[in-house]
């Protein structure tokens, strides 16, 4: 199982961004996907995530309203939309998956795959 995280860069605050996060070797639709990141000099802390199949989703507090994930279960794919960034935004963030499970767990031990993380740097 590999996967694949992509569209991390430089943005304003405010901006928005979409990370994508590519699957192959594990059908998404029996998966559920985590998002994590981890900023410099802490802990990879849980993001959001999703029950790819059934949508259902879970997101940190932190995030909550300003964050969106989805997946495109022809791509194999699961996205991260990222509106209204503040710097405190910055961070690799990573994405994980693991069988389907009912909750979505926000531990990052409950996830077997990760992917090589992608760097996202939001300037005031």
């Amino acid at each position: 199982v590999q996967l694949q995280a992509s569209g991390g860069g430089l943005v304003q605050a405010g901006d928005s961004l979409r990370l994508s996060c590519a699957i192959s070797g594990r059908t998404l639709s029996s998966s559920t996907v985590g998002w994590f990141r981890q900023a410099p000099g802490k802990e990879r802390i849980f993001v959001a995530g999703i029950r790819a199949g059934i949508g259902r989703t879970n997101f940190a507090d932190s995030v909550q309203g300003r964050f969106t994930i989805s997946t495109d279960l022809i791509k194999n794919t699961a996205y991260l939309q990222m509106s209204s960034l503040k710097p405190e935004d910055t961070a690799v963030y990573y994405c994980a998956a693991r069988a389907s499970t009912t909750w979505i767990p926000t531990d990052k031990g409950a996830y077997d795959y990760w992917g090589q993380g992608t760097l996202v740097t939001v300037s005031s």
